[in-house]
């Protein structure tokens, strides 16, 4: 793993939950990280329930766009975590993937949408200890 890896989160629209991820890896990685997201089906703005629900947690994503999945991110990644996009996203021999089960909070209103973020923060934190360990929790150790 080089000293700043690259995590890539993928998702159908990448309005919701790889903006969720994609948003509090920035914050608690601290730069350690570098970030993308992306999705097979990019809607045209984020779900507004998802940009309120991060706000909640300090962590603006407001001015975030859906992008478009490229091979080119996927292929410039360490670690891609894909969230429901099943067989959209190329595989690269090498790359770290990983699927998470994650609902679409699509549609869904604010105490889903919270219950979506909250499981998020939980895996982003796993990942991090993992990935920088001094980065977890902003501990040190």
């Amino acid at each position: 793993m080089p000293d700043k890896p690259r995590v890539l989160f993928v998702c159908v629209h990448n309005a919701g939950r790889s903006q969720m991820a994609a948003g509090y890896m920035q914050a608690l990685s601290g730069g350690a990280v570098e970030v993308l997201s992306a999705g097979s089906e990019p809607k045209d703005q984020l779900n507004p329930v998802a940009v309120s629900a991060m706000a909640e947690e300090g962590i603006d994503i407001a001015n975030n766009s859906p992008k478009l999945l490229t091979t080119e991110a996927v292929k410039a990644s360490d670690v891609v975590i894909t969230m429901g996009c099943g067989d959209t996203c190329p595989f690269f021999p090498g790359k770290r993937y990983e699927d998470w089960d994650l609902e679409d909070p699509a549609g869904k209103d604010i105490e889903t949408v919270r219950r979506v973020r909250d499981d998020i923060k939980g895996r982003i934190e796993g990942l991090l200890a993992e990935l920088i360990p001094t980065a977890a929790g902003g501990t040190g150790r």
